[in-house]
């Protein structure tokens, strides 16, 4: 059963990419940044399992007319709204912050209507300081056609939704499940705390919950501890260095690493690399305190949307005897776990700020994958039940 979706805040493709590895065919992604656009299109004619066909909308998320994709039975609607509004480096003005678009992502449900719908931000959006405006969210999304009145401030709106959410309706609603993961969880080599918002329609089966983790830092440590993880990476005694936060179920497989992440790569060089993409040293990388880098043999720190002088250094690999140096292009999206072949078009500091704003391209998969099959088994079960109307009376 083919599934087909459209993507809001495409930005250089990882949710995308991870829904269409899923079997979600996208009819439409939309993406303002121009560099952003030009990586969606150049995948889109390399055939990184994006939809050929997949038309991609330049421009403003608020600016478009879905009444044409309402008639097209969308199934899913997905998109990571802007994370500034949220973030706990940003300056957290939430509802007063122009860019906070959870508005026009919940407009765009409300016209399209999809079965299901997936959307990603920062583990921020869950701090204390933001709770009634979270618990506003969650409502909208729930009841995206109950839209706020002229003059209506969202605390005020925010009384109405949670009286209709507790009195039966007729409206357009949806069944929400909220969970905040840490993308290392699920195989990605990154650090990654970012909640989800997923919400299935009313007539859609209930029963879903979220994927459960297939890797653990206990699991890594374990390989560490016993030598396994050193002898396979070849490294020598003097260069090996525990920097785990350990956690989890040891029975799970192990955290991926940074060293893990970058096998295969030569060390990078100021002229590149004529058989690895944007494999480009980039100098200048140092150390200050709170600015350290990534250790490589754990995951990475969460990736951040900037080049140099990102807060903690994140976009930075430090090596056991303390040297650093910035990650390559193509290193950096290997952390968000792209393909090596995936183009990012724009500057370094452009196509960082690309790779740094994406869903880890393997924990979209994994989420997708759960949500298509969700879809795909409830409309199964709902095709296998006989129409009361057509059956006779006894």
């Amino acid at each position: 059963m083919i599934l087909n979706g459209i993507e809001l805040f495409a930005g250089g493709g990882g949710l995308l990419l991870g829904s269409s590895m899923a079997g979600i065919q996208h009819t439409a992604a939309v993406e303002w940044d121009r560099w952003a656009c030009d990586s969606l299109e150049q995948n889109r004619r390399a055939d990184y399992s994006l939809v050929r066909n997949l038309e991609v909308i330049r421009g403003d998320v608020r600016a478009v007319d879905w009444s044409a994709y309402a008639q097209n039975d969308i199934d899913v609607v997905s998109g990571g709204p802007p994370c500034q509004p949220f973030s706990t480096g940003g300056r957290a003005r939430a509802a007063d912050d122009p860019r906070d678009m959870f508005p026009a992502m919940t407009e765009a449900i409300a016209a399209v209507q999809p079965r299901a719908f997936v959307v990603e931000n920062v583990r921020g959006l869950t701090r204390a300081t933001f709770h009634e405006y979270f618990k506003y969210i969650q409502l909208r999304l729930q009841h995206p056609m109950l839209r706020a009145s002229d003059g209506e401030s969202w605390t005020e709106h925010l009384r109405r939704l949670e009286a209709a959410h507790a009195a039966p309706g007729t409206d357009l609603q949806y069944n929400l499940v909220t969970k905040v993961v840490n993308a290392a969880d699920y195989g990605v080599p990154q650090h990654r705390h970012r909640v989800f918002l997923i919400g299935f329609r009313s007539d859609i089966e209930q029963e879903w919950t979220f994927p459960q983790p297939t890797h653990s830092g206990a699991a890594l440590l374990a390989t560490q501890v016993n030598g396994y993880y050193w002898a396979r990476h070849q490294v020598p005694s003097s260069h090996r260095e525990n920097v785990l936060r350990a956690g989890g179920d040891p029975t799970l497989k192990p955290w991926l690493t940074v060293r893990d992440a970058i096998e295969g790569l030569p060390e990078p060089d100021p002229a590149g690399s004529r058989r690895w993409m944007d494999h480009v040293l980039q100098p200048g990388a140092r150390t200050y305190p709170g600015h350290t880098g990534s250790p490589i043999d754990s995951p990475s720190k969460a990736l951040k949307a900037g080049g140099h002088g990102v807060p903690g250094g994140e976009n930075m690999i430090r090596y056991p005897d303390g040297n650093v140096r910035y990650f390559t292009v193509r290193e950096a999206a290997r952390m968000q776990t792209f393909p090596d072949g995936y183009a990012l078009h724009g500057s370094w500091g452009e196509v960082m700020r690309q790779i740094g704003n994406a869903v880890p391209v393997e924990l979209a998969r994994v989420v997708m994958e759960s949500v298509a099959n969700h879809l795909r088994v409830s409309n199964a079960r709902a095709k296998a039940v006989p129409d009361s109307s057509l059956m006779g009376v006894a």
